[in-house]
């Protein structure tokens, strides 16, 4: 019975397969903006938005022409704003620039304090969630854990469906304040289920910003450095905007549009993320650095460093599948600017932990794969080195466990996420519906005797 059932989902698996194929040539033939991309790789204009700008090109006489990266937080450079939370004593710069992102200005200090005591206040997960919630549902994914926790906020929630400012509002707050927790104790539980290991809960201390409330709960000690606190405060900084074309922001507003609960929003964002072409890349490059670590006895040898990324690119290495992960970008060309500071603390910390080789490996890695790519597959286009490239290394160096790597950069953009929903409410209140051609010609219906 077993092996009917087998060769029977196989032949469906077939069928299924066999009805979801589209000639590409049609795709051309009607305009169709695969990917929601013009033909010269710039994206489609579907809205206007007012909180982030990523620029990557400038269009002089009708054609694309590769700039150096920038990426806009309200009109705000992200690596000024990532370099002068630096500066300060007091690490708050992920709160302010998530004050920002929701309120369209930078706060002063007074607005700043006030807005993290709200945070503070919002922190703790609602009476006995993690054991009912996160214990009880611990998925083999930190990422479904943590939607699935978001979904479960609904139901604690006394105006869970509200549109209102102040329950928009409200519900930011709490899950920028909340997701910390809620990732710490779902990667907590996995560990627990999985491997068996003591399970430790830290409760968030309120002395604490969000990047050092994170490395306390996820470290059994609870202990950490100020660089290192410093450095992931810079690295939520980086990844909490992108504009509303990426893919989870833009899912964010394509549910919002509909008039749906801000829970639902959030976990479909969280869905799209996980996938590994927008943020589960991350750890895609930290096991190609692996192989290539292995691979290349010298680092310094560039032609020892050139053929295993050749190897790559032709498919003879790593996961065989002819790729460079942690390169290239919808819009950036010449440089990614998150890129470019997480290069920065990278060197930093791998000086503070003593591992300036394999930080000089990336460097190596950066400056030679634009050329290796080109010459392997013919293509002129422009290759920089992404956000990915660098903060699976700067995330390995901080002791965070490759679980959590694509739960981090949620725990920064969701952010980014909330101003990105409240906008699409407040300034664009209709439901967006794209159009699909269908291809197939009408049918008359046939009874199933007739078949």
């Amino acid at each position: 019975m077993k092996n009917k059932f087998a060769k029977l989902k196989k032949e469906l698996c077939k069928q299924a397969i066999e009805h979801a194929q589209i000639p590409p040539e049609l795709y051309h033939k009607f305009n169709v903006k695969r990917g929601l991309r013009n033909d010269d790789g710039s994206g489609v204009l579907v809205g206007l938005t007012e909180i982030g700008s990523v620029l990557g090109y400038e269009i002089i006489d009708q054609e694309l022409v590769p700039v150096a990266g920038r990426l806009l937080y309200r009109g705000y450079d992200v690596e000024a704003l990532a370099r002068g939370a630096r500066t300060r004593k007091r690490r708050l710069g992920y709160e302010e620039t998530a004050y920002l992102l929701l309120f369209g200005e930078l706060p002063a200090n007074k607005q700043l304090e006030q807005f993290n005591e709200l945070l503070v206040d919002s922190r703790e997960l609602p009476k006995n969630f993690s054991r009912d919630i996160i214990m009880t549902f611990t998925p083999l994914n930190v990422m479904n854990s943590l939607a699935s926790s978001v979904l479960s906020l609904y139901a604690r929630d006394p105006d869970p469906d509200g549109l209102s400012p102040e329950t928009l509002i409200r519900q930011s707050i709490e899950l920028i304040a909340k997701f910390p927790p809620l990732i710490a104790y779902s990667y907590q539980a996995l560990m627990h289920k999985l491997y068996k290991k003591s399970l430790v809960i830290h409760t968030p201390q309120v002395m604490y910003s969000t990047a050092e409330n994170f490395l306390y709960m996820m470290r059994a000690d609870g202990k950490f450095s100020e660089l290192e606190a410093r450095i992931l405060d810079e690295v939520l900084i980086l990844h909490a905007e992108h504009g509303g074309g990426n893919n989870s922001t833009f899912t964010t507003r394509v549910v919002s549009s509909t008039g749906s609960d801000t829970y639902s929003a959030i976990a479909a964002a969280i869905g799209s993320l996980k996938g590994p072409l927008h943020g589960g890349a991350n750890i895609q490059v930290f096991n190609m650095m692996k192989h290539i670590k292995d691979a290349v006895s010298n680092i310094e040898d560039d032609a020892a460093v050139i053929e295993c990324l050749e190897d790559i690119l032709n498919k003879k290495a790593f996961d065989n599948q002819g790729k460079l992960y942690g390169f290239g970008h919808a819009v950036y060309t010449i440089s990614d600017p998150r890129a470019i500071c997480l290069k920065e603390t990278a060197e930093e910390l791998a000086k503070d932990k003593g591992r300036l080789d394999e930080f000089r490996l990336y460097c190596a890695v950066e400056r030679l794969a634009p050329e290796s790519f080109e010459r392997v597959t013919g293509k002129k286009k422009k290759i920089c080195a992404n956000v990915d490239f660098y903060s699976g290394f700067v995330y390995d160096c901080l002791g965070i466990p490759v679980e959590v790597y694509t739960p981090l950069f949620a725990m920064a953009r969701v952010a980014g996420w909330l101003a990105h929903r409240i906008e699409e409410i407040y300034a664009s209140p209709r439901i967006i519906r794209p159009a699909y051609k269908n291809l197939t010609s009408p049918r008359e219906y046939i009874g199933i005797k007739e078949r």
